[in-house]
């Protein structure tokens, strides 16, 4: 576990991020092991296997991360557009 949520045993690289790369990204497993060479294609394929057999949980951390992260969007401005505005004053 790392931060409550499922990882690889030894590594700080969670389940979910596998499923990102492979599900979401369309990497295939060794591409993913290209991406992250701490972990080996046995890793990434018993992340899937994870997954795969708590594809609902894994999904519910997917979905929680994504509405966090809108959120702190949301909340907060960039730094880019701190510096130069909404782009209305570029426009006016």
């Amino acid at each position: 576990m790392c931060g409550g949520r499922a990882c690889i045993a030894g590594h700080r690289v969670r389940v979910l991020d596998i499923v990102i790369l492979h599900e979401h990204q369309g990497l295939t497993p060794d591409e993913i092991v290209s991406r992250l060479p701490s972990i080996t294609l046995a890793d990434v394929h018993a992340a899937l296997a994870y997954y795969y057999d708590y594809r609902e949980e894994i999904q519910d951390e997917i979905r929680i991360e994504r509405e966090q992260i809108d959120e702190f969007r949301r909340t907060n401005t960039s730094l880019l557009d701190s510096r130069i505005g909404t782009g209305n004053q570029l426009a006016s």
